[in-house]
């Protein structure tokens, strides 16, 4: 596939934050520690977020999150996304974030469609609740601005196709001050599978006018962000599952944005050097090595997609304990590997099946405000961070 052509690309500004490379990282739990974020900082530019951060454990400091919201100190901008119910716990959260320098950019979570978030009413079920999705994003922005913290909003299409809910968030965002806006063309129903509409990303585009608008889904490859560009218009793209297991996919970004054709090919002696250092970084993120070593295991198959690795070694590498052992099994390979191609290419991670019904609190759908079963759920959470 040929690289699309585009005559200028302009820095994606977020805020005071500058990037000149249009690229974000899109969170993903497990995956985008400081440990990853590293390694991909260290192909190209862009911002690099963090896993998301659920609001009412940062603001009780459970040894988890504060391990979570950790950034190298030669990490900028320090991205953190927030994940929040309640107006209250998201604007106590981003306080503490600006009162103790914790980030220089937080990006909201309303995209999330794993039914442990919806159900709750949070991640892509909230923007449903349009007051409550705008008092949210209010109270963020206000606490932010005292610090010069700049705000982001990721969002999905909606619920469902009968439950669209992106155009009037993206409008409501946009009101409230945020410094730009990023959608994922699919709805929670769709998970990860199908194809992503980047048609409603350009009609977000259309209709958000003053801040970026970014597009998310589907983006495997440079040549498909300079696609996304060209075909919706948005300010820049966000690459999630399209960098696992090749983080160099930022260098391809950042030459392609830049209209250099140079690519990353990879044979397997440089793919298992990067996976040795994604390793190495690990284990210095968790100050374990084991914990480090087991949590590589499940980057093994992305790495080698495409490349000749066995079944009995890739089964090896999957319980690998130590640097040394992880060493000596990538010994045993071809390193000679010559870089496979399409093979290598298109998706990876899991797509997921779509979801005949998304799990939401008891009468979510019922109105676009918070009422019943919903509204107490919420005022609980409020009275729980409160001391009520």
């Amino acid at each position: 596939m040929s690289a699309p052509t585009l005559t200028a690309t302009r820095p994606l500004r977020i805020g005071p934050l500058v990037s000149p490379t249009p690229v974000v990282l899109a969170p993903m739990a497990g995956i985008t520690n400081s440990a990853y974020r590293r390694l991909c900082r260290e192909q190209g530019e862009g911002f690099y977020v963090s896993e998301m951060i659920t609001s009412r454990a940062l603001v009780e400091r459970t040894p988890e999150t504060m391990r979570l919201i950790t950034f190298e100190a030669d990490e900028t901008p320090r991205s953190l996304q927030l994940y929040g119910v309640d107006p209250l716990t998201v604007a106590k959260a981003v306080e503490m974030i600006v009162a103790e320098d914790l980030a220089d950019h937080v990006d909201l979570n309303f995209g999330c469609p794993v039914p442990k978030v919806t159900r709750k009413g949070g991640g892509s079920a909230l923007p449903w609740k349009a007051t409550l999705f705008r008092d949210i994003v209010r109270g963020a922005v206000r606490e932010a601005s005292k610090g010069g913290i700049p705000v982001t909003v990721k969002m999905r299409k909606g619920i469902d196709d009968d439950h669209l809910t992106y155009l009037q968030a993206g409008k409501a965002a946009e009101e409230e001050g945020v410094a730009a806006v990023a959608l994922h063309g699919r709805t929670a129903s769709q998970h990860y599978s199908g194809t992503a509409d980047w048609d409603a990303i350009a009609r977000l585009r259309e209709t958000v006018t003053t801040i970026p608008v970014l597009g998310n889904g589907d983006v495997w490859s440079a040549e498909d962000a300079l696609e996304m560009v060209r075909r919706t218009g948005v300010d820049g793209v966000v690459v999630g599952r399209g960098c696992l297991g090749r983080p160099w996919l930022f260098a391809d970004l950042q030459a392609g944005f830049a209209g250099r054709p140079e690519r990353v090919r990879p044979g397997l002696r440089h793919v298992t050097q990067v996976l040795r250092r994604h390793a190495e970084l690990l284990c210095h993120f968790y100050e374990d090595e084991l914990r480090g070593c087991r949590d590589i295991r499940k980057h093994i198959s992305w790495y080698f997609k495409g490349y000749a690795v066995g079944g009995d070694m890739r089964a090896k590498l999957g319980l690998v304990d130590t640097l040394e052992a992880l060493d000596e099994l990538i010994a045993g390979l071809d390193l000679d590997q010559p870089y496979p191609g399409e093979a290598a290419e298109g998706s990876r991670g899991r797509a997921g099946s779509p979801q005949a019904k998304v799990a939401l609190p008891e009468g979510w759908l019922e109105s676009q405000e918070l009422t019943g079963v919903a509204a107490e759920m919420i005022r609980q959470a409020e009275l729980s961070v409160s001391g009520g």
